[in-house]
């Protein structure tokens, strides 16, 4: 168990599978509390899924990049959480671009990413791409975030259901991702969400929702530990052929300490 800043309590797991047609993991995936003593913990705690994309290890340079440069300016950047989130984004998709123009075996690399951060009982996210931000809360699931996908805009059009975007032929194709181009359009949360007890937070990459449903990721996740909602649902995923990587975390909020 670790406690974020203001007494909110967070049990988390994560678990990263290279599933069963892919010879190699281009996933990054990053939870940090830090310590009650150290400068940073008035920040809370920070979480992310990137899913790479390039080939030849490239997609695994740019969600590593992507990774290691959010996590690193979200604790080091001064300002108000979502400006902070955005700028380490933007920052993050210009290390990919910059590094690819000095390596041309890299050129054309991307990634999604998809990152919270809990202060007290506040959620904040930032996103790009079609990794995904769920809430479960009592008997719902709800999807914080909206796929930057072909599919995605077709489903915000009404010309395909949502039901029907999972199986699509086209799901795969994004239309926004880190290192895609200079111009980024970072997605937010519309208002600062407070978190309850009980909640539990799923991020997750395309490898384990393509594959699974809303209703089954919320069966799975609610009242088990997030140790074994990580493990049963990468086994379920494998069970149905495991065609893309798959990446998950599992947060879930307990009472505030009275400390």
């Amino acid at each position: 168990m670790v406690q974020a800043p203001a007494g909110m309590e967070i049990i988390g797991a994560m678990r990263t599978d290279t599933g069963l047609v892919r010879t190699l993991n281009e996933d990054s995936v990053v939870w940090v509390t830090p310590h009650h003593e150290d400068a940073a913990h008035h920040r809370g705690s920070l979480a992310l899924v990137a899913d790479g994309m390039g080939g030849h290890a490239a997609g695994e340079v740019a969600s590593a990049l992507a990774a290691d440069v959010i996590r690193r300016l979200y604790y080091d950047l001064d300002g108000a959480i979502p400006q902070v989130l955005a700028n380490a984004f933007t920052a993050a998709n210009r290390a990919i671009l910059e590094y690819a123009a000095e390596h041309p075996e890299c050129r054309g690399m991307g990634t999604t990413c998809t990152a919270l951060a809990i202060v007290g009982s506040h959620l904040y996210f930032a996103h790009v791409g079609d990794s995904r931000l769920y809430l479960v809360r009592g008997a719902r699931i709800l999807r914080l975030t909206r796929d930057h996908s072909y599919v995605g805009r077709l489903v915000e059009s009404g010309i395909v259901r949502a039901e029907d975007a999972e199986k699509h032929p086209q799901r795969h194709i994004l239309t926004a991702a880190l290192g895609a181009g200079r111009e980024l359009a970072v997605d937010g949360a519309d208002q600062i969400l407070i978190l309850q007890e009980g909640d539990d937070l799923l991020l997750c990459t395309d490898g384990l929702w393509s594959v699974v449903t809303e209703e089954e990721l919320e069966n799975a996740v609610s009242g088990n530990p997030p140790a074994e909602c990580c493990a049963a649902l990468v086994k379920l995923a494998r069970q149905r052929g495991a065609p893309d990587n798959i990446t998950l975390q599992v947060l879930r909020v307990g009472a505030e300490s009275q400390a």
